[in-house]
């Protein structure tokens, strides 16, 4: 799959370079002619007898400094075509790839052979894990007799952890072991088929009934699934503990097209699984995004070429006085020589975008001429304010778009929702900015129903101000003169638990173990489904 990918995807970004490849062809020509011994005799001797005076060398001449310059040559040529078959993510549009959590919290992750526990520590390596994916999405089921969401998909790992953090086996309403049962909330998490989704299956063991659903599954889907057994395979008889069923797992995964990883005390377990979530993203049709210049790998090979150069016989003495000239070279002055050096060859865009593929934000955003890839890199570098003005400068709708974002980031709700109105007024089949604006507005609903509320409790008057044009605009009621006075609105646990915003909200305000909140939906979920059979 990833080689048919590679066949259909592969261009070159600046196929102009090719023709370089002209003069390289035509020195290669004049070097085979220019050691053509009976070159200078053909017009004197006639063919058979010029072959047969010919004194045959059965040396090999390949290896030399012309032969090994030229083909530095063709690889540096290659390098400059920019070779790509890829995209690179863009920040704009992280939230695309999406991971779902599937942890087992029934009574056997309770067990110690891993310490401090199974459980507690799938929850830590989860939490390394949402680390490691800073700003992309994720979503946590849990199961054990029955499953259940925790938590839809969020790109807040701090509301996914302080939810891990409270469900344990005591949650579950019925007892067991069936991972299966996650599949139906899969599908409510992820409506989309098409969106590029890793199921992380957390688990000491299965079912006898979970290798065939599973493969049913992920036969029908595109979904992606990795299987972390957690536990220790061999344990003493007499241990009282029940191993890992590392076996069933690893069939479990093989039936399901998925990867199986084994624990691991260092974060080689973590680091695998990080890879192989980004390697499933899929090439997007939308011309805009930037698509990655792989090429630059072959300049290990040309620096192992240029190192025969040191070889008796080789040597370039112009190399030696680089080198002593580099070495005298303050570190100030060696990097703006660098500058200098770079800036003959890239323009300053080039430049800002290599080093935004480095990782380099903030230098890529100084080197960008261009307001648009500016905009780009401070958003990158989560610098929200810089990256909405930026943004501003630019008339076209994906910048309005983008600047959007930059203000929801920023927590400038309400001039967000504006934009995104104007950009669905112009475009109402926009669907980022139908979506973006739905969750901005959740959110601005829940701060207005907070502030609406607290404006009865005594003493809130006096704390309380209208903010101006130039503050944050956080949400509609900030603008408003006069407060009316409205009944007080109560969540139950189903609607805290399923929207994010409220979610937030209610986790700041309450600052309490959700965990008897989550028993008490499991329960009803529970309940629900069994009145519905």
């Amino acid at each position: 799959m990833l080689g048919s990918q590679f066949i259909e995807h592969f261009h070159f970004l600046r196929p102009g370079w090719a023709l370089l490849l002209v003069p390289v062809l035509y020195t290669i020509y004049q070097q085979r002619q220019s050691r053509d011994e009976t070159r200078g005799w053909q017009a004197v001797i006639a063919p058979h007898l010029l072959e047969a005076l010919r004194v045959r060398q059965y040396r090999n001449h390949w290896f030399n400094p012309v032969s090994l310059s030229l083909l530095v040559m063709l690889l540096m040529t290659t390098i400059l075509m920019g070779p790509s078959w890829r995209q690179q993510p863009s920040p704009l549009s992280k939230d695309e790839a999406a991971l779902v959590v599937v942890l087992d919290i029934s009574d056997s992750m309770r067990q110690q052979d891993i310490q401090p526990s199974r459980l507690r520590r799938a929850k830590q390596k989860v939490a390394d894990l949402l680390q490691l994916r800073s700003g992309s999405r994720a979503a946590l089921v849990v199961f054990a007799g029955s499953a259940h969401t925790v938590l839809p998909l969020t790109d807040d790992p701090q509301i996914l952890n302080q939810y891990m953090a409270a469900v344990k086996p005591a949650v579950m309403p019925r007892a067991g072991k069936f991972p299966e049962y996650s599949l139906p909330q899969i599908d409510t998490i992820i409506s989309d088929p098409s969106l590029p989704t890793t199921v992380l299956l957390i688990t000491d063991g299965v079912s006898d009934a979970s290798e065939k659903l599973f493969a049913d599954y992920f036969a029908r889907r595109p979904h992606q699934l990795l299987v972390w057994g957690i536990g220790k395979e061999k344990l003493a008889p007499d241990s009282g503990i029940a191993p890992l069923a590392a076996d069933s797992l690893r069939s479990l995964a093989a039936a399901s097209g998925g990867r199986y990883i084994e624990l691991s005390i260092d974060k080689r377990d973590l680091q695998s699984i990080h890879r192989r979530i980004d390697s499933h993203y899929v090439v997007s049709e939308d011309s805009a995004v930037p698509w990655l210049d792989s090429g630059y790998w072959l300049v290990f090979p040309c620096l192992a070429i240029f190192s025969l150069w040191f070889r008796k016989g080789w040597t370039l003495q112009w190399g030696l006085v680089l080198l002593l000239l580099g070495a005298s070279l303050q570190p100030q002055q060696a990097q703006a020589s660098e500058n200098w050096f770079v800036g003959l060859w890239l323009t300053p865009d080039q430049q800002g975008r290599w080093l935004l593929q480095r990782g380099d934000y903030r230098e890529a955003a100084v080197r960008f001429n261009n307001p648009m890839w500016k905009g780009m890199a401070f958003y990158y570098a989560e610098d929200f304010k810089l990256a909405a003005e930026y943004f501003s400068r630019v008339d076209s709708e994906s910048a309005r778009f983008n600047r959007a974002n930059a203000l929801a980031h920023s927590q400038n709700y309400v001039p967000a929702v504006r934009l995104y109105n104007a950009i669905l007024d112009a475009n109402p089949g926009h669907a980022g900015a139908h979506n973006n604006r739905e969750i901005v507005q959740a959110v601005i609903d829940a701060i207005n129903l907070m502030s609406e509320s607290q404006a009865d409790e005594p003493g809130a008057g006096d704390s309380s101000k209208e903010l101006g044009e130039d503050d944050p605009q956080r949400a509609d009621g900030a603008e408003r003169k006069v407060f009316e006075q409205q009944e007080l609105v109560q969540f139950n646990a189903e609607e805290i638990l399923q929207d994010p915003a409220i979610n937030a909200m209610w986790l700041r305000s309450v600052q309490r173990d959700p965990s008897h909140f989550l028993g008490v939906k499991f329960a009803m979920q529970l309940s629900q489904q069994e009145e519905k059979k």
